[in-house]
């Protein structure tokens, strides 16, 4: 009996750690989503357009790859959207994806068009998602979609660091990218890189010491600290990680922290003397009283989708525009109202919910980890028009989430009959 069980496990175990299949239209989506945060700049630097020609770029670019995976996906259904729907997060995902989409009717927008088109790309992230987890096998387009966008976040950390310093001496370029959103790209795309490890698919640690190190040479306040305190987390919850492993990652985080010690000095004496004023805590804070003042003006459905950049009026002497409220709650009651105070709820709740469902296991700490990051980083910081947690996300999570509690669930229930067989009556020859 025991030697059955035994080898029951061993099975399962070594069916776990057979490495999946890389899917090219995954990981090329996966690549795009992470890379495209450098189109723009490499058009205006390299090819020498304007910036608004290279978003124009990045929008059409997204409309062509929504349109590549729907050819691809045609044919046999492996996972029908009927299934997916019935998850919460996703639907929650769903509806706030619909009720943005309505809030164009009247969103103070200072270009409508533009509007619709940023609109139709965030759409063509949540429909790139399902048509490829509909068609296919669910691990082997999570990975690989994860895989492209860690090797895409690489490839913008690279640049990165050829950039030249800004004048705070962060990462990033003065006119077009903050080194804000490099950032929180890193951090996101070190979080797959983690998930990856440990689905034993892969080795990561290069492509994680690179994002980890572009992570603190940003200097992004608000996303280091988120973090490490997901980091926190994950070391102090996770028990399938040895001890041995967590002392050498923690030692690893203090000596990064050393080696940028003087950095972080210099960074500090300019941010606290000769710093862009709304980028202090007290400009945060004026930005946030703006912001709620503004939004209770138009307390049921806001000011609508793409409502903030050029209609909101520059901050402080350095004319500082904001293109968000810099808290993620804020932004969503500013932008639709108490409708967006409830999807806020209902999406981030729906997926606490179906997390904590689970069973205690590795994968249920990393993802409240993930989730407890990201909503630290909304405190202080947020996307202009999705949420911190990119609705595409929100379903690829839910869906590993929910495909994480059926195989728990039928392992258990083989468990028991096994079990239950083997502890039956002998029958004798």
């Amino acid at each position: 009996m025991r030697g059955a069980v035994n080898a029951g496990i061993t099975i399962t175990k070594a069916l776990e750690m057979k490495r999946v299949q890389t899917n090219g239209m995954a990981a090329a989506v996966g690549f795009f989503f992470s890379f495209r945060l450098f189109i723009m700049l490499l058009s205006v630097r390299i090819l020498g357009t304007d910036p608004q020609t290279g978003v124009e770029c990045s929008l059409v670019l997204n409309i062509l790859v929504v349109i590549a995976v729907a050819f691809g996906s045609l044919g046999e259904v492996h996972f029908p959207v009927s299934r997916m729907v019935r998850l919460w997060p996703v639907r929650w995902a769903l509806v706030f994806l619909s009720f943005s989409g309505c809030s164009l009717l009247w969103s103070s927008a200072a270009s409508l068009p533009a509007a619709i088109a940023y609109w139709c790309a965030m759409a063509a992230d949540v429909a790139i998602v399902i048509l490829m987890l509909r068609a296919g096998s669910l691990k082997e387009a999570a990975n690989s979609l994860m895989k492209g966008y860690v090797w895409g976040a690489c490839a913008v950390a690279l640049i990165a660091w050829m950039l030249p310093a800004q004048s705070d001496l962060r990462l990033g370029d003065e006119e077009l990218i903050g080194p804000n959103a490099i950032g929180y790209l890193c951090a996101f795309a070190l979080f797959f890189a983690q998930y990856l490890m440990r689905e034993r698919d892969g080795k990561w640690g290069v492509e994680s010491l690179l994002l980890g190190v572009t992570l603190m040479r940003t200097i992004s306040k608000t996303t280091i600290i988120a973090f490490l305190a997901g980091e926190a987390f994950l070391l102090m919850r996770d028990r399938s990680m040895r001890r041995q492993t967590k002392v050498l990652l923690t030692l690893a985080a203090v000596a990064v922290f050393a080696a940028f010690w003087g950095l972080f000095s210099s960074y500090f004496e300019i941010y606290s003397s000769a710093g862009n004023q709304p980028e202090t805590l007290t400009g945060r804070l004026g930005i946030w009283a703006y912001f709620l003042a503004e939004a209770v003006e138009q307390p049921w459905i806001g000011h609508g989708f793409h409502s903030v950049w050029q209609v909101v009026p520059p901050f402080g002497g350095d004319q500082f525009e904001a293109r968000h409220a810099h808290n993620e709650l804020l932004q969503q009651f500013y932008a639709y109202g108490a409708v967006g105070v409830c999807m806020f709820a209902g999406i981030y709740g729906s997926l606490w919910l179906q997390l904590r469902k689970l069973a205690s296991s590795p994968k249920k700490t990393f993802f409240l980890a993930f989730l407890l990051f990201i909503l630290i980083r909304g405190l202080a910081d947020t996307d202009a028009f999705d949420l911190s947690l990119p609705l595409w996300s929100i379903i690829l999570i839910s869906m590993l989430t929910d495909d994480v509690a059926v195989t728990d669930k039928g392992m258990y229930e083989t468990s028991s009959r096994v079990l239950a067989h083997l502890s039956g009556p002998v029958q004798r020859v």
